[in-house]
Formats: C-alpha cells, structure tokens, sequence
C-alpha cells in the first residue's frame, strides 16, 4: 500500500477525531462528578494531540483538512473542555466564573488561531523549536491544576473560587501571550543518553499508575519553572547566528567561550611553568664534570685526609647516610 492510499491518509485524521472525542468526554465525567477521569480524557487528549502530526508527517499524509482539523480539536478539547469542568467542579461558580471559563475558551481559541498565522510567515530557523505562547494542550492541562491538587491533598487556598478563577485568567494570559516556550518535539536525546532516558520513562510510568495526580502536577510545575529558561534561550539564539545550525553539543562549546570572554578567563597554556613549579624541577647539567683541584700537593683529597669523617661527608654530600650515622 502506497503512501497516497486513502486509508493512510485517514489515519491521522482519525487520531485527531479520537483526540475531539476524549475531550468532550471529559465534559461528560464532570457532569457525572468523576472528576478524575475528567482529568485523564484531557490527559489522553493532550497525548493523541501529540502524535497525529507525527504520524503525519511520517507518512507523509499532511493535508490541510487535517490541519484545520487539528485545530478545531485543540480548541474544544483544551479550551471548551477544560474550562466546563472548571465551572462544574466548583460549587458555586457565580457569574464572575462563568466569565472566567469564557475568557479561557476565548483566548485558547485566538491562541490556535495565531498558530495558523504563524505558520505561512517566514520564521528564522531556530524558531522551529519555539512555541509562541504556552501550547494549547499544557494550557488545558495547566488550568486543571487547583483540581488535581484538591484532588490529591483535599481543600485548601487552591481550590477558593477566587483563586480558581484568577489562576485560570492567568494561564490564559500566558496561552495568548508571546512568550517563547520550548517545544518537546524538538529536543533532540544523545545516543549516550538513550538508555538511562528509558529507566527514567520507566520510573515515571510505574509512578504515574500508583500516583497518577501527583505526577501530574509534578510535570506542569516543572514545566511552569522552565519558562524562564526557554526564553532565555530563545534571545541567546537569537543574538548568536552561529548557533543557529549548530547541534547541541557545538551550541554548548559556544556559550563556553563566550562566558569565558565575558569574565576575562583565558584558556591555560600548558606548556608553560609556573615559577615555583620551575624552581623545583631541577634540570640535568650538560656541561662536563670539572674535577676539583687542590692548593698544595701535599693536602690530600677530603676521603683521604679525614679518614672516617671524610667519609662521613662524601655520603652527606650525594644525599645518603653511612650505616654508622
């Protein structure tokens, strides 16, 4: 079967509709109160959201429908979705969460869009391996947060409306915003790397079947921390076109020179000694031995004018001790 055939191309589309449906699940778990497995179907989501365009890609059955197809997904399943089972879980919402649930389906639906945009525009090369703003499906997940947390821990200031609703607003502030984010398909494993990766991969799934929560929130606070870092590198890379193609460990042998520079260090010179060093190493003499002469032919040499105590300094002299000493 050839890559053209109808039935690969169906394929990517048709992880993408499952993508869709695991999200509107999520609003039906909440209705039910199963607000755990309303966490899980945006959790599945997120997961099918990544590899469609992988999939895609690899066989080479990209198309526009899929792409738009793609993005109505990420918009129901990562801002509708999440934002309903925001409104349901709480209480008493009040008017200002409903609000609050249309700001975050608002904004995650313009975030999408942008994307789109962003794509037919020229974009330097290290662009590639940037999100512009957080991604839909980390956003979905991260408005989640006050949830998994009194979930896992009980109540708490979390899970206050006031602070839901502000956390929310926030998190789509940062969905719309410019910030540059790292994208996880782009982050390239060195071969030394692979295998301790996978005994990691490993812990983190047995861990996620006993703690599925906890793991969770410990992924998105780690990924909220690494914000700064992302846009740290994005100006780095953006002030250093010499890194632009450069893979990573040239791109580390870069920034080392120019911190080095930038603190005044100099490379060692390790041909050279220091003076202490010099003093010590004791060089052999290449001019000949010059035998000592004597004033008077009648004084003998040391050896035979002291006897025993001549004898004494002659072992002195080259550094050794007689046994009688």
């Amino acid at each position: 079967m050839s890559r053209t055939t109808p039935g690969v191309r169906l394929l990517p589309n048709a992880i993408t509709v499952l993508a869709l449906c695991a999200g509107l699940s999520a609003v039906q778990f909440a209705l039910n109160g199963q607000f755990g497995l309303a966490i899980g179907a945006i959790g599945i989501a997120a997961v099918l959201d990544s590899l469609d365009g992988r999939i895609a890609r690899l066989l080479d059955a990209s198309t526009r429908m899929g792409a738009e197809l793609d993005s109505l997904s990420d918009a129901i399943s990562f801002g509708v979705a999440p934002a309903l089972v925001l409104y349901v879980w709480l209480p008493d919402p009040g008017r200002f969460g409903w609000v609050a649930a249309l700001i975050f389906a608002v904004c995650m639906v313009l975030r999408l869009a942008r994307f789109n945009t962003l794509l037919d525009e020229d974009q330097p090369p290290y662009a590639n391996e940037f999100f512009v703003g957080v991604p839909a499906p980390a956003g979905g997940l991260l408005a989640l947060l006050p949830m998994m947390a009194t979930l896992e821990f009980g109540q708490g200031w979390w899970s206050a409306e006031a602070v839901v609703w502000v956390w929310t607003v926030a998190i789509s502030a940062l969905c719309i915003s410019r910030m540059p984010t790292l994208s996880v398909k782009k982050l390239r494993v060195p071969a030394k790397a692979a295998a301790p990766l996978l005994v990691v991969v490993g812990l983190a799934a047995a861990a996620t079947i006993q703690y599925p929560l906890f793991v969770l929130m410990s992924i998105l606070v780690l990924y909220l921390l690494h914000l700064p870092y992302g846009v740290w590198r994005y100006h780095w890379l953006a002030n250093h076109p010499e890194a632009w193609d450069a893979p990573a460990k040239e791109r580390r042998a870069i920034r080392r020179r120019r911190t080095q520079r930038r603190i005044g260090l100099r490379k060692p010179q390790f041909h050279k000694v220091a003076g202490a060093a010099r003093r010590a190493v004791k060089r052999p003499r290449t001019t000949a031995h010059v035998p000592r002469v004597y004033p008077a032919e009648n004084v003998a040499p040391p050896r035979a004018r002291s006897g025993a105590r001549g004898r004494r300094r002659d072992w002195r002299r080259i550094g050794l001790r007689s046994g009688r000493d």
